[in-house]
């Protein structure tokens, strides 16, 4: 080790360089910008839901005035019920209910059994070549009337021609042979009463005389088969009525065993209908039959909307269906505009009987419960009571009340399921129904509603926020109500809202007094 030189102090050592220390401001701006974020975001809410408060207030303000507005405009058209008026607020009294009633009637009213049936033609042929041949011409239409002796088609007759010339030749030479042979009888006879001949010879003579009868017989049964077997070479209807769809075309060869043959011939005029009744109902219509009365039948499509024919009641089946329960009836109809087609269904109206001055209600009143058959009754106060009633024949749209009911009396007919005794309704007259009714192509309105029903004054069922938007909007009645008085209110009150709301949200790219420090996604000068 070296020493130091004498007089000269010694340096201290020098110290080992460590690492510099870390300079915090990174960090330090990264708090900063955050705490700036969250002061920012805290005032811009405070500020808007000051903001929304004052305007909610406003806004329920004017729903609670139109749904008052509603309200009292619809009691003064009757029969409605103010709203509660804003968020919270206690309804008024319950609407009545609106029913549709009918009015009980005294008439005659006629005592009818439906059936289910089919339409069966009086004659259905299928027209078919008698001989064999080809087939030279078709002379009908598909689908026309025709009429029993008209031709329809044409085979080629000349291989029967020839056979019935053939025929009748046979039968002049036959001929011309047993009158030969007639002669000469006369002649023998002659001369056996003059003694020139034996009577042996006579007796021969006889029997070729009747040797040629036979002869002569047998010949004209051959001309006579020809003459139907050319005449089977003109095929004709053998029926009248409507032919159906063509078999076959002309060219080819017929014969007697197609089974298709050549075509379809229903009668249709007249034409009958086989339907079916309960056998329960069967004594009332053996009573009218026995009785010598023609009961009228008339028929009517599948969906019992149009009338197609009407004519009477022919006969009854001689046995009931033991697995339906059922007897079959046969009508019959003229059918002369051909409205009933064959094998048709039908809805079928037997009327057996004619009931004079009866009380009479439609079927659609009718109710049954424990109490058993009952009907609505709706008083002078529109008040429901529970009226027990028996029943009597029925025609399927009305019914004849024996018990329970006078007439003049009101029932309901539509909306019983939500009745009860000495329940006050609405009545509604079912021509006055049917104009209420809103068409589907008719817009509907902004507010919601129920179809049909009679709703008064404004609900304003607000619910203390937004009440301006919702708190008013009420249900459209018959009368002016909430949805044009307190809706329009509402819907006044709430564009402002809306838009105030919109400009309330505060923006952090603007540099405003909520937001000083401008874009907060730069990082502030230090």
């Amino acid at each position: 080790m070296s020493q130091p030189e004498n007089g000269q102090p010694s340096s201290p050592p020098t110290p080992p360089r460590g690492p510099a220390p870390k300079r915090r401001t990174s960090s330090g701006r990264t708090w900063i910008a955050i705490a700036v974020v969250v002061v920012l975001a805290g005032a811009g809410w405070y500020w808007w839901h000051g903001h929304r408060a004052s305007a909610d207030g406003s806004g329920s303000q004017a729903g609670a005035s139109g749904a008052a507005a509603g309200g009292r405009q619809a009691r003064g058209a009757g029969g409605g019920f103010g709203g509660p008026g804003g968020p919270g607020g206690p309804g008024a009294n319950m609407p009545r209910s609106p029913v549709v009633v009918a009015t009980v009637a005294r008439r005659d009213m006629d005592v009818v059994l439906n059936g289910l049936g089919n339409v069966t033609p009086l004659a259905n042929v299928t027209v078919r070549a008698q001989v064999s041949g080809p087939l030279l011409r078709v002379l009908f239409k598909e689908g026309q009337m025709v009429k029993a002796g008209d031709v329809l088609a044409e085979i080629d007759p000349r291989p029967f021609q020839a056979t019935y010339d053939q025929a009748v030749g046979q039968l002049a030479r036959d001929q011309a042979l047993l009158q030969n042979a007639r002669l000469d009888q006369k002649r023998y006879k002659t001369l056996l009463q003059q003694d020139s001949i034996s009577s042996q010879q006579v007796d021969t003579q006889d029997a070729l005389v009747r040797q040629y009868e036979g002869t002569v017989k047998t010949d004209q049964g051959n001309v006579d088969n020809a003459r139907i077997q050319l005449g089977y070479t003109r095929i004709v209807a053998p029926v009248s009525g409507r032919i159906g769809l063509r078999q076959v075309d002309p060219g080819n060869i017929v014969s007697t065993s197609d089974t298709n043959g050549i075509a379809l011939i229903t009668q249709i005029t007249p034409i009958t209908v086989l339907y079916t009744i309960p056998e329960d109902n069967l004594p009332q219509v053996l009573r009218q039959l026995n009785a010598g009365k023609k009961l009228p039948v008339q028929a009517w499509d599948r969906q019992m909307r149009t009338q197609l024919a009407e004519g009477t009641l022919l006969t009854t089946d001689n046995q009931i269906d033991v697995t339906t329960g059922t007897v079959k009836l046969k009508a019959q109809f003229e059918n002369k505009d051909g409205m009933l087609f064959p094998n048709q269904f039908v809805n079928v109206r037997t009327r057996i009987d004619t009931l004079e001055d009866a009380t009479v209600i439609p079927v659609a009143a009718i109710q049954r419960g424990q109490q058993g058959t009952f009907v609505y009754v709706v008083d002078e106060t529109n008040t429901v009571h529970v009226q027990v009633v028996t029943l009597g024949a029925t025609d399927g749209t009305r019914t004849a009340v024996t018990k329970g009911l006078q007439p003049g009396q009101r029932v309901v007919v539509d909306g019983a399921d939500r009745l009860k005794e000495g329940l006050v309704v609405e009545a509604v007259d079912p021509a006055a129904r049917a104009a209420q009714l809103v068409p589907a192509s008719q817009p509907r309105g902004r507010g919601r509603h129920r179809e049909g029903s009679n709703w008064g004054g404004a609900s304003g069922a607000g619910a203390g926020g937004p009440g301006g938007a919702s708190g008013a909007q009420g249900r459209r009645g018959d009368g002016m109500g909430g949805d044009r008085m307190g809706g329009s209110a509402s819907a006044a009150a709430g564009e402002p809202r809306r838009q105030r709301d919109a400009d309330a949200v505060p923006d952090p790219t603007r540099n405003t007094p909520a937001n000083p420090a401008g874009n907060v996604g730069q990082r502030p000068q230090q």
